[in-house]
C-alpha cells in the first residue's frame, strides 16, 4: 500500500471511530449528484460475475447533517426510499434517472430527527445509533447499536412519531459491543420457509466459535442462528431477494489490508435456528473501485423482471469520505430462480 493511501487509510479509521453531536436542523435538503460509470477505477468494464454495474452517484450537501448514511430501503415504486442515519435522522427522498436509465441525482430529500419509545431526540450517536432498516407490512422496523434494539414505527407516519414498540432481539445483549452490534434487519418474504419472519444479523458480535450472532425474531423458525465470519469483513446490512435468498454486504477496514466491501449470497433454506450459514461470494471491491465505507444495502425487483441491487456508504461526516449510491443488475442462473 502506497504512503499516501496508507494515510488516507489511517485517517478515516479515526474518524470512524470518531463520535460527536450534530446539529439537530431538519427539512428539505439540497443534494448535488455526480454520476460515476465505472465501478473499477480507469476501467470501462461493467460485468463482476453475476452482477452488471449499471451506474452511481457521489453525492454532497450544503446541509451538514446530510451524510451518514447506515442503511435504505426502496419503496414499491422503486424511486422513493427511505434512509437512517446513525446520528439519529430519517432521510427520505427519490432517485432521479437519466434518458438511459442511469441514476441522475436525488430529488425531494428531506432530514427529521428520529424519536425514541418516549417521544425524545437526541443530538450524537449515544442514544439513537440507527444501523438498520426494514419495512414489514404497516410499520418500520429499525435496529440500534450502543443502546441495543429493535424498534418499530407506524408505516405511515414514520417521521413524526416516536417508537411504538421494541421487539425481543433474541441475542443477550452483553455479547455485543457498543459499536459493532446489530447492522442488519430485514425481512424474508411470505413464500420463504421463514414465512415473512424478521432477522437481524449482527456487525461483529460473535459466538465461542468466532461466528456473527444472528437471530429471526418471527414466524415458524423463531430462533438464533450465526454467520460465518470470512476474515477481517464485517456485516453492514442484510436483504432477502424475491427467492427468498439473502444478501449480506460486508466491509473491511483496516491499516493492513485497507478499505474493502463484499457482496455474499445465503440460500434461504440453509437459514434455521442453530445453523451457522455461509454464502458464495458475488462481488468484491478494493481501493481500485469506486466504493468507500458501504454500509447500506437494498434489491428490488424491475420492470424487465430483473433484480437490481443498490448500494450506499457512509461518510462518517469526513471530508476524507463520499457518499456514494451504486446501482447493479443481478443476473440469476437457473438454480436460483426458483423459490426456497
Amino acid at each position: 500500500m502506497t504512503a499516501r493511501r496508507l494515510g488516507r487509510l489511517a485517517a478515516i479509521v479515526l474518524s470512524i471511530a470518531a463520535a460527536g453531536a450534530y446539529p439537530a436542523w431538519a427539512g428539505d435538503v439540497p443534494v448535488i449528484s455526480r454520476q460515476i460509470s465505472d465501478f473499477r477505477i480507469g476501467s470501462s468494464e461493467t460485468r463482476f460475475g453475476p452482477l452488471e454495474f449499471l451506474g452511481g452517484l457521489e453525492m454532497v450537501s450544503s446541509k451538514a447533517l446530510f451524510g451518514s448514511l447506515s442503511s435504505i430501503r426502496f419503496r414499491p415504486d422503486q424511486k422513493h426510499f427511505v434512509v437512517v442515519l446513525d446520528t439519529g435522522q430519517w432521510l427520505t427522498g427519490s432517485i432521479e434517472r437519466d434518458i438511459k436509465g442511469r441514476l441522475s441525482g436525488l430529488s425531494n430529500v428531506e432530514i427529521t430527527a428520529m424519536k425514541n419509545s418516549a417521544g425524545r431526540s437526541f443530538e450524537g450517536k449515544g442514544h439513537m445509533d440507527a444501523e438498520g432498516l426494514a419495512f414489514d407490512g404497516g410499520r418500520v422496523l429499525v435496529s440500534f447499536e450502543q443502546d441495543h434494539r429493535v424498534d418499530v414505527y407506524p408505516d405511515p407516519g414514520f417521521a413524526q412519531s416516536g417508537a411504538i414498540a421494541t421487539l425481543p432481539i433474541l441475542i443477550p445483549r452483553k455479547m455485543l459491543s457498543d459499536n459493532r452490534g446489530i447492522e442488519t434487519i430485514t425481512v424474508a418474504p411470505a413464500s420463504s420457509p421463514l414465512k415473512g419472519g424478521v432477522v437481524i444479523v449482527s456487525e461483529r458480535g460473535l459466538d465461542s466459535d468466532g461466528n456473527r450472532l444472528a437471530a429471526i425474531l418471527s414466524g415458524p423458525l423463531k430462533g438464533r442462528f450465526a454467520v460465518a465470519r470470512d476474515g477481517s469483513f464485517d456485516v453492514t446490512d442484510g436483504v432477502f431477494l424475491p427467492n427468498g435468498d439473502l444478501l449480506l454486504l460486508e466491509r473491511r477496514f483496516n491499516m493492513a489490508e485497507g478499505i474493502g466491501m463484499r457482496l455474499r449470497r445465503v440460500k434461504g433454506a440453509d437459514i434455521k435456528p442453530g445453523a451457522v450459514v455461509d454464502g458464495e461470494l458475488l462481488l468484491e471491491g478494493n481501493f481500485n473501485s469506486q466504493i468507500d465505507n458501504m454500509e447500506g444495502l437494498d434489491a428490488f425487483q424491475a420492470a424487465d423482471g430483473t433484480t437490481h441491487i443498490i448500494l450506499v456508504s457512509d461518510d462518517n461526516h469526513s471530508i476524507l469520505q463520499r457518499n456514494l449510491m451504486l446501482e447493479f443488475r443481478l443476473f440469476e442462473p437457473a438454480e436460483h430462480k426458483a423459490s426456497n
